[in-house]
């Protein structure tokens, strides 16, 4: 399918809809599903779904925020604590299922309370490239992924996104602060503060793709390969492993292997033989 074809797909998927509430943080995918949905359906059909969560940093809620109110689309808070549900602070390998169901779950009874019917969100087709445990919650809640129905990748997203003049064409793709976080290592708010703050710093020095890992006392950090150099410049170390102390680790490590999406999942298919 050609690029405008799968354009079409999802717009004529999002006409079949009386009205939807969209799970909208901000990110690339689901400001772009917001603003073809408000094109398709008319900003009075529908309602961003925010949530508000210790696993969100501030700065993304703040941002969706304000690009919810340059869509002209009404934004709904709603708060939640996984940290609350023991299944999601053990972080198992289901964690990501554990909190979709949880959170998908508040945004339906919201958007029932409004009075309407259907929740959309904004998985697209290289979702089901990667380990994604949260897909079974949402199809277990009957949640509508229109991007991914329609065939669209990141890369078809960013390009549409730029063609719309969004400005997340380019924005870097972003994960909960839980994904930091090895399997089996308990999640709690302090640890997820610690990240906050190193990935804070990060974020005010000019990085665009990172990521900081949590491993106990040590801190182990992921950047785009090159980014790298800029890592290990005297008066940026000096200063990027302070915060990092500050914030409570002992150690901190640079990953020569740079960014990549879902390194944590690594362990999980390693061959044990």
């Amino acid at each position: 399918m050609t690029l405008q074809n799968k354009l079409n797909a999802l717009k004529k998927r999002l006409a079949e809809f009386d009205a939807a509430a969209i799970a909208f943080s901000g990110g690339v995918d689901s400001t772009f599903l917001l603003s073809v949905a408000r094109d398709v359906l008319g900003s009075e059909r529908i309602v961003a779904l925010t949530a508000f969560s210790p696993i969100f940093p501030s700065h993304e809620f703040e941002e969706s925020k304000a690009l919810a109110m340059d869509l002209g689309v009404r934004q709904i808070v709603v708060t939640s604590n996984e940290l609350d549900l023991p299944d999601f602070a053990a972080n198992p390998p289901l964690r990501c299922y554990y909190c979709k169901r949880e959170l998908f779950a508040r945004f339906l009874a919201r958007a029932r309370e409004l009075g309407i019917l259907v929740v959309l969100d904004g998985s697209n087709l290289d979702d089901l490239d990667d380990y994604r445990p949260g897909r079974k919650a949402l199809a277990e809640l009957k949640i509508a992924s229109p991007l991914l129905e329609a065939g669209l990748t990141k890369a078809d997203i960013r390009e549409l996104s730029k063609q719309a003049g969004l400005p997340t064409a380019d924005k870097p793709s972003f994960a909960c602060l839980a994904s930091r976080f090895p399997y089996g290592t308990r999640i709690t708010l302090e640890r997820l503060q610690q990240i906050e703050r190193c990935e804070t710093f990060l974020r005010q020095h000019g990085f665009r793709t990172f990521r900081v890992r949590h491993h106990g006392e040590i801190a182990r950090i992921e950047v785009n390969l090159d980014e790298m150099p800029r890592m290990i410049k005297d008066r940026l170390r000096i200063a990027l492993l302070a915060e990092c102390k500050a914030a409570g680790f002992t150690y901190v490590a640079l990953d020569l292997g740079g960014y990549r999406t879902g390194s944590l999942n690594e362990s999980l298919f390693l061959d044990t033989d």
